[in-house]
């Protein structure tokens, strides 16, 4: 059978990495309640539903990232979905370092995770999976609880800028 066409040749990460980026996404700010650490957090915005029976979504991050032990070793997380206007809290939890909750308002969920405040939702998780995602941990987490706040708009993320919704375009599907 012949080999599909480039398929030997490598393929230029910084290349991939943009053609990813052509993609919008939502962000995400994955939060966690470490038992000897206290709060940890990261944006990201590789985040999805899997499945409604029973409620899964997922999320991947680095390996590299400083917060995905903390993350892995928590007994859950919450996975806080941000609203148009909150780039800065984007950008506070993308740096590294502990000063990211110095002055932030957020609780403790129902299950021990911190939500953070004026997000359009939060899902409060239970660990239900890992995988290997190359050089990125796939998470898969188990709804437990989840709040929402039809008002407002999320942040988007496309082509490395955050983004609004724009005007609708279709009816609802």
């Amino acid at each position: 059978m012949p080999e599909p066409a480039g398929a030997a040749d490598a393929i230029d990460p910084v290349r991939l990495r943009r053609a990813f980026g052509m993609y919008a996404t939502g962000v995400t700010i994955i939060t966690a309640l470490h038992p000897a650490q206290g709060p940890v957090g990261i944006t990201a915005n590789s985040f999805s539903s899997v499945s409604l029976d029973p409620p899964l979504l997922l999320f991947s991050l680095s390996r590299q990232s400083f917060s995905l032990q903390p993350l892995l070793e928590s007994p859950g997380f919450a996975v806080n979905v941000l609203r148009d206007g909150q780039h800065e809290l984007s950008h506070r939890f993308a740096a590294g370092g502990r000063e990211k909750w110095s002055g932030l308002a957020w609780h403790e969920g129902r299950h021990g995770a911190p939500i953070l405040g004026g997000t359009i939702a939060a899902f409060e998780c239970a660990h239900h999976a890992q995988y290997d995602g190359g050089d990125h941990v796939i998470v898969l987490g188990r709804v437990l609880a989840l709040d929402t706040d039809a008002g407002g708009e999320p942040l988007l993320y496309f082509h490395s800028r955050y983004r609004s919704i724009g005007e609708e375009v279709g009816p609802d599907v």
